[in-house]
């Protein structure tokens, strides 16, 4: 016996493909009968099964806006214009202290995945922390500048 069997020619027994989805041995729709009756259930069409429809950005889904990190890059612009105003003494004190907090909230909602651009925030706190060494440092300066040329006198 060969396999798979060969085709039944006659027609009478054996399987038959039915493209229209009938079950062996159940006979078609007939013209008199109307077709279908609407409580027979539907077959599931041949072919790959149906997908829902995409939602990953990558396949053809809406887009996600990506949340920003307004506080981070304030961060790092207040540190940049502080290192250039240290020299100011109290000015320099101030910038690095709001570039330190800038750059620490935006640090933090980067950690909890609120925003993004990590690097400029933790750019802003390092910028700050210099701005204050330098602004500290010219205060003291000053300070000492100031005693110094009293006490000549």
């Amino acid at each position: 016996m060969s396999y798979p069997p060969p085709p039944d020619q006659s027609g009478q027994g054996g399987f038959q493909y039915d493209p229209y989805g009938n079950q062996p041995g159940s006979q078609p729709p007939s013209p008199q009968s109307g077709g279908y009756s609407p409580q027979q259930p539907q077959q599931p069409g041949y072919g790959p099964p149906q997908m829902p429809p995409p939602m990953a950005p990558g396949y053809g889904g809406m887009p996600q806006p990506q949340p920003t990190n307004g506080l981070g890059t304030a961060g790092m612009v207040v540190g940049i214009i502080g290192i250039v105003l240290a020299w100011c003494g109290i000015v320099g004190i101030v910038l690095g202290i709001l570039a330190v907090s800038f750059g620490g909230v935006g640090v933090a909602r980067a950690n909890r995945g609120e925003a993004t651009n990590k690097g400029m925030a933790v750019a802003g706190v390092v910028l700050g922390v210099i701005t204050l060494v330098l602004a500290s440092l010219v205060w003291v300066l000053w300070g000492l500048a100031g005693t110094a040329t009293s006490t000549s006198f």
